[in-house]
Formats: C-alpha cells, sequence, structure tokens
C-alpha cells in the first residue's frame, strides 16, 4: 500500500520490514494507526528503531492492536503486570526463547502478537530469526496439502524441558528469580494448518519446539511429517533476520509466523522487555 504517515521498508523478499517516521513514545493518530497495522498484516513482523519507551507505553501501545495477556511462567514487572523482563546475563550459556516456534502455541488460545522491546544487547550477535509460516504452506505440494487439511497438533509447554521448565529455568541466572516454579502442563489441540483470521490466507502451526504429535497419532508415528514440516518452515527463503539495538521495538504476528532467539553471545548480557496479546483459537 501506499503510506502516507510512516515509511516502510521491507527486511527482506519472505517478511519483516523496517518502519520510520513514527516516534512510538507518543499518542498516534488513527490514520498512522492504521498504516502501521496495515503494515504488521503485510510484512507479519516489524521493527521500530531509537524509541525511547517505558513498560507502561509498551503496553499502551499494544492495547492498540489488541488486549495484552498475562504470560503464565514468568513473574512480570511489579507495576505492570503485562510486561516481563527477559534477561540473559553474562555468565549465562543457555538463553530464552532459542529454538524455532511460536510464542504460548500450548495455550488454547495463543499469543495474537508480540512486543520486544530491546534495553541492553551484546556488542554483536544476539539476533532474532523470523519465518513466514504462510509462504512455508503456500509452497508446499498440492498432494501435501491435501494430507495435512483436518490434521490436529497437540502441543505442549513441557515439550523439550527435560525435568521440567522450572528445572531448567533455575539453571538461568537471569531468569532463575523470575520463573513461576509450577507442576501444571498446558497441553492445547490445533489444526496444523491454520487460516489467519484478518487476512484469510493459511499457514502451518506445528514446531519441534511445542508439538508432541498429531491427534490420533503416536509421538513415534508423528515425528518424522513434525520434523519435516518443522525444517520446511524455516528454509532461508521464507525467513529474515532482525539485529537489535538498543531502543529497537520489535512487533510480530504469531498466528503467521515463527522466530527463534539465537545464542552466540557467551560472556554478555541481553536485556528485553516483552509484551505478549490475547489471542483467539485457531482455526
Amino acid at each position: 500500500m501506499a503510506y502516507q504517515t510512516i515509511d516502510v521498508k521491507p527486511i527482506a523478499g519472505a517478511l519483516g520490514a523496517e518502519v520510520f517516521g513514527v516516534d512510538l513514545s507518543q499518542d498516534i493518530g488513527d490514520q498512522e494507526f492504521d498504516e502501521i497495522h496495515q503494515a504488521f498484516l503485510d510484512h507479519k513482523a516489524l521493527c521500530f528503531r531509537e524509541q525511547d519507551l517505558s513498560p507502561q507505553r509498551q503496553v499502551a501501545l499494544a492495547s492498540r492492536f489488541g488486549q495484552p495477556d498475562i504470560y503464565p511462567f514468568i513473574k512480570a514487572l511489579p507495576d505492570v503486570p503485562e510486561v516481563i523482563e527477559i534477561l540473559k546475563t553474562e555468565r549465562d550459556t543457555v538463553n530464552f526463547g532459542g529454538g524455532w516456534h511460536s510464542d504460548t502455541s500450548y495455550l488454547p488460545q495463543p499469543a495474537m502478537g508480540t512486543f520486544l522491546y530491546a534495553l541492553e544487547v551484546p556488542d554483536s550477535g544476539g539476533d532474532t530469526m523470523f519465518a513466514n509460516t504462510q509462504r512455508a504452506y503456500e509452497t508446499l505440494s498440492p498432494t501435501m496439502k491435501n494430507m495435512l487439511e483436518g490434521l490436529i497438533g497437540v502441543n505442549s509447554s513441557a515439550q523439550n524441558y527435560k525435568g521440567g521448565r522450572a528445572k531448567q529455568m533455575k539453571e538461568l541466572d537471569g531468569m532463575k528469580d523470575k520463573y513461576i516454579d509450577s507442576s501444571e502442563i498446558s497441553i492445547a489441540e490445533h489444526p496444523v494448518v491454520r487460516t489467519h483470521p484478518e487476512t484469510g490466507r493459511k499457514g502451518l502451526f506445528v514446531s519441534r519446539a511445542h508439538t508432541t504429535n498429531f491427534k490420533g497419532m503416536t509421538v513415534e508415528e508423528s515425528q518424522p511429517l513434525i520434523n519435516f514440516l518443522s525444517e520446511y518452515t524455516v528454509h532461508p527463503e521464507f525467513t529474515c533476520r532482525v539485529r537489535w539495538r538498543p531502543g529497537t521495538l520489535v512487533v510480530w504476528d504469531n498466528r503467521c509466523t515463527q522466530h527463534f532467539a539465537l545464542n552466540d553471545y557467551n560472556g554478555q548480557r541481553r536485556r528485553m522487555h516483552r509484551v505478549t496479546l490475547r489471542g483467539d483459537r485457531p482455526a
């Protein structure tokens, strides 16, 4: 579309764009927001540089897109329950968010979108990669698409957390005091092919990070197809890469993307504030 109040420059052919000409620390007008929202739908991941956002301002901005949600596993900031802090310290060797995934796909209503704001970043490394799950689905063969129609994925918050989330989080210097120690495991069933409620486009909604098996199939029967779809979704031609700087805000659509926080900056700090938006039930 032709933008009148903002400037939008794509990051890659598959998805992602940087947005210029907007100060998110101030109230934005309806036309400006409408153009940002359209860019969000078109590009799926938006990057805003040199923003000065308090936690309250980050929540206020997210509220223009939808309903900020409460993340169930990490303590929020004391005065802003919708904001969690994600921290990797100089002593940590494992990061939070490593591995391709869509946020909270193990919930009955997974997060619609995510707002991640950079406070401290390493000198190099710590980038986030994004994948366009709609582009991946659209390039599958007609036979594969037909096979996937009606297939239901079983998604679990305990997937890949041997000994439980709490045990692994307690081993992270930056997150051990933030994690909510709970034995509760969230499991949700969602279509493997998800239709975006605003654009009508179909995309893959399956990942090794959260999908344990397909409904009516064993883990052993499901694993080969989960592996194939997980690897296919993140082919380089479906991805983009965002490099963080302090004051960078990235907003992405969890309904049609996956992301991967790269862990290539051992010995350095990375501190972010995150807000997620309540989503609907995938269909």
